[in-house]
């Protein structure tokens, strides 16, 4: 046994040797032992059939002429069972004949060395196949992992196409380069009333689906910056052109190595319906009592029904405050509807942008004197085709919003300016120090005709949160709760003055830096004529 070799040392490998030669034994075992291996010796074919079923050996050194049972069975005893088949048997034998070397292999054999044999030899031969046997373990294992995924992944794509035929929501697989659809379940062929080979290999511009491309490339960027959409509202047409309101969520997968959507539509055109008339309902049905209720306190307030006392006016001005809110919301609500609806036309005629302004500015003066907010703004000289309330309607809202939610102290500037094709890009409109975190809303701002008038709104304000930018332009959302009551707002401004904007081809959108102040821009288009 060698210095660097002790019993308690971790072997190389395991190593039985049957022959029933004791001085072979002894020398192959002395030999092995040397180089660190773990070594047991037996001289019958049997017990070495027991030894290697009981504790398999990593390799077998064994010879072939033995009595009762030679080396070619019990190789052959090996082979036929599942415990000891795959262990490498290597045949040390004084027979060189061609004719025993291969029955040798025929057996089962790995390798044949030839009594007398060289110690370099053997060891040599008994490396090689040791690590021939580490090899194959280690290709075993690898195979039986990567089998084991393949099934994993098999069941995972068999539970995802289960989900994917059977969900009741339309869903549609798209590739991410050219969003030509790839696959589309049942109940996207539904909603749509298209056949599956009409919609394969198809994008949802080719067959007029209703998601205008600009507002897709939108969700796209947004997309690639976050990993997924949720619930983005929009419109949806169906192959006879009926129109649906649906929620679109879309996730980026991966699809045989193609980058790919995942387009998940939830139809809500009969929710939609549905609060649009509940709306509308309890907004005509409230507009009644209200006005009887206003005309009950407008009596008490003129003092026609008795005097009241300090604490009675009071209370009577909290009550008239109150209901005038009331008023204006039931008013916002049904000018709302109205314009989504298309009651409400807009009436376009010539007019002068700077005149709106100066009206705007001098409607808000003492609100804004009120506030201590000085008002600064710098009228354009351009006539524009417009309907003139409503864009008065606009720039009082954003004037009314910048002055509340600015310090005593500090300013509101109103300004308008031309803009060319190549500025109408939202990096061009973005003033330099503003956060453009709501730049994936401007994009579509480009699709609008060179030139345009730019209307800008900038406070000096708190500022919105870059997750609001878009959020406050929704009915009934405000940056907080509390400004409701503090601040006298309905949270139907600024949906009105987007729907105002949008029916004049227009854009208006919110850059804003918490705690320095928002920008809100109003984009309108401008005929050649016009300037």
């Amino acid at each position: 046994m060698s210095a660097d070799y002790t019993p308690s040392a971790s072997p190389k490998a395991n190593i039985l040797i049957i022959d029933d030669t004791p001085d072979n034994l002894t020398l192959l075992s002395a030999m092995l032992v040397a180089q660190g291996y773990k070594v047991r010796s037996v001289t019958k074919g049997t017990t070495g059939l027991r030894g290697a079923q009981a504790v398999p050996p990593d390799l077998i050194l064994l010879d072939v002429n033995m009595p009762e049972m030679n080396g070619y069975e019990v190789c052959q005893r090996l082979k036929d069972d599942n415990r000891t088949r795959d262990i490498p048997v290597i045949f040390i034998s004084a027979l060189d004949d061609v004719l025993d070397k291969v029955q040798a292999f025929t057996v089962g054999g790995v390798d044949y060395i030839t009594k007398p044999f060289q110690v370099a030899e053997v060891l040599a031969r008994v490396e090689n196949h040791l690590a021939l046997r580490r090899l194959q373990l280690q290709l075993q294992s690898q195979n039986s992992q990567l089998a084991d995924e393949i099934r994993q992944r098999r069941q995972v794509e068999e539970r995802f196409a289960k989900a994917f035929r059977s969900s009741p929501s339309p869903i549609a697989i798209a590739t991410l380069a050219e969003n030509r659809f790839v696959e589309v379940n049942p109940s996207f062929l539904r909603i749509s009333g298209y056949e599956l080979e009409e919609v394969i290999g198809h994008t949802a511009v080719e067959l007029r689906l209703g998601i205008a491309q600009n507002a897709y490339d939108q969700a796209i960027q947004q997309l690639q910056k976050t990993g997924f959409l949720l619930n983005q509202e929009c419109e949806f047409r169906t192959k006879l052109g009926e129109r649906r309101t649906v929620l679109l969520s879309v996730e980026l997968i991966e699809l045989a190595g193609v980058a790919c959507t995942l387009n998940i539509v939830n139809d809500i055109t009969e929710r939609k319906r549905l609060e649009n008339e509940f709306i509308s309902l309890v907004s005509h049905e409230l507009r009644t009592p209200l006005t009887s209720l206003m005309g009950a306190l407008d009596l008490l307030a003129a003092g026609q029904l008795g005097n009241l006392t300090e604490q009675g006016k009071h209370v009577l001005n909290i009550a008239v405050t109150n209901t005038e809110r009331l008023i204006r919301m039931v008013n916002d609500i049904l000018d709302l509807e109205r314009m989504k609806s298309g009651k409400i036309i807009m009436q376009k005629t010539q007019c002068n942008l700077a005149q709106l302004m100066i009206q705007s500015a001098e409607a808000m003066q003492t609100m804004a004197d009120q506030a201590q907010i000085q008002l600064m703004i710098k009228p354009l000289d351009v006539e524009i085709v417009v309907d003139g309330d409503r864009i008065l309607q606009t720039l009082t809202n954003l004037l009314s919003n910048a002055i509340k939610f600015s310090d005593s102290g500090s300013t509101v500037w109103l300004t308008a300016t031309v803009k060319q094709l190549v500025e109408c890009s939202p990096l061009a409109i973005a003033a330099p120090s503003a956060d453009l975190s709501s730049k994936s809303t401007a994009l579509a701002l480009a699709q609008i005709p060179a030139p345009a008038i730019l209307i800008t709104v900038q406070d000096q304000g708190r500022g919105i949160p870059t997750d609001q930018l878009q959020t406050i332009f929704e009915r009934f959302q405000q940056v907080d709760a509390s400004d409701a009551r503090q601040k006298g707002g309905t949270g139907l401004g600024l949906p009105i003055c987007r729907s105002i904007i949008e029916q004049h081809g227009g854009s208006l959108w919110a850059e804003s830096t918490l705690g320095q102040g928002s920008l809100f821009h109003v984009l309108l288009p401008l005929s050649q004529h016009q300037i």
